[in-house]
């Protein structure tokens, strides 16, 4: 099944891949590059794509937190394999690297890619999410390190032409790794339905991922097709909606808890979540969303609909339960110098995508409360 969302076609369930090599052939594809992971060749459909009749060049040589030397390799083999398609198959590394070599392919490589002025360019890009957690396949957002410094690129050229939503590829990811890209999915749709930046489309879309994942999160969980196919099409909900308006604190308070503790950003971000939530349901009055209090609350009611919970109190304890469940607990160890390290890494741009003011004592509590 194919359906066109603004100037990107999704095509949900394609285990066959006759549809991404009909594409390939409709663009007159000479050779395009496989930007994949190393768990690519478990894929029931890699066979599929490593058989297509179109050449194609690998392109696997990054870490899990892409670098910007990782991307410049990528784009001196695309330029010297010849590629003029690139198909990304893998989690959000796998796609943040694939975005950045499509953008920076038409780039002057004797100088700093991220200096240069971010350009549309006619390199078909195309996206197989193997987690249904980032929806990356649909944002126009990709994460590099440069200089050790995590750097976001944004332009709209990253938002893949094509994104496959193939349930087979889940088929294989392990249960904990499931339910933190579940997490994941879910908290970028609560994060976007309260940020600053949303619009009537972009809650449309927070509500269709809440939906999706409260509907499928039982099948999803036992490795069922269709939950898996749903989480997917959650995922991707949910990614459209962050397009929108970008994510907020828990994710921004969510980074630096991955690298310390070495917990999977799903895990992390969605610890922070209803910590901030409960503040924010605590302190209207710091409400800094121009539409104003009323509202914000009529928000949070709103968000406790969706969520199928009586009220916005008990859509945080819903939350609450959901974790202990699928039994996420905080990772021990916090002292005071890795807590001083946790507020002072926190992104201020998100902070001001949230609706409620916080600042860095707020930070403090939020992260002992975390813990």
């Amino acid at each position: 099944m194919s359906e066109v969302l603004s100037n990107q076609q999704i095509i949900t369930g394609d285990a066959s891949c006759e549809e991404v090599l009909r594409i390939l052939q409709s663009h007159g594809t000479r050779r395009f590059m496989l930007v994949c992971g190393s768990s690519f060749h478990s894929l029931s459909i890699a066979e599929k794509i490593k058989g297509f009749s179109i050449p194609h060049t690998v392109f696997s040589d990054f870490s899990p937190n892409p670098k910007y030397e990782d991307i410049r390799k990528g784009v001196a083999l695309f330029s010297s394999s010849e590629c003029d398609f690139v198909l990304s198959v893998g989690g959000g590394s796998s796609m943040d690297v694939a975005k950045c070599i499509k953008l920076f392919a038409t780039m002057d490589p004797k100088q700093l890619f991220l200096k240069q002025d971010y350009l549309e360019n006619d390199i078909p890009l195309m996206a197989i999410p193997t987690t249904a957690g980032t929806g990356s396949e649909s944002t126009r957002y990709a994460v590099i390190y440069h200089e050790g410094e995590k750097l976001s690129v944004t332009h709209g050229s990253l938002v893949p032409k094509y994104a496959v939503l193939e349930p087979s590829v889940l088929d294989t990811l392990p249960l904990y790794q499931k339910k933190c890209c579940m997490l994941d999915a879910l908290c970028q749709a609560i994060e976007s339905w309260w940020s600053v930046n949303s619009t009537n489309e972009s809650i449309s879309h927070a509500r269709q991922a809440i939906m999706l994942v409260l509907e499928h999160i039982d099948g999803y969980l036992a490795n069922e097709s269709a939950g898996n196919a749903g989480m997917l099409l959650a995922s991707n909900w949910a990614g459209r909606a962050i397009n929108i308006t970008q994510t907020t604190a828990p994710h921004a308070m969510s980074y630096k808890i991955t690298s310390l503790f070495g917990i999977p950003h799903g895990h992390a971000v969605a610890l922070c979540l209803p910590k901030v939530w409960r503040f924010m349901l605590d302190n209207l009055d710091l409400c800094i969303d121009p539409r104003g209090k009323e509202y914000l609350v009529s928000v949070f009611d709103e968000l406790a609909t969706a969520l199928g919970t009586k009220g916005p109190e008990e859509a945080v304890l819903w939350f609450e339960r959901l974790l202990g469940t699928l039994d996420m607990k905080a990772p021990e160890g916090l002292d005071e110098e890795k807590l001083h390290v946790l507020v002072a890494s926190v992104n201020l741009q998100r902070l001001q995508n949230s609706p409620v003011k916080l600042d860095a004592v707020a930070l403090q509590s939020l992260y002992e409360k975390v813990f």
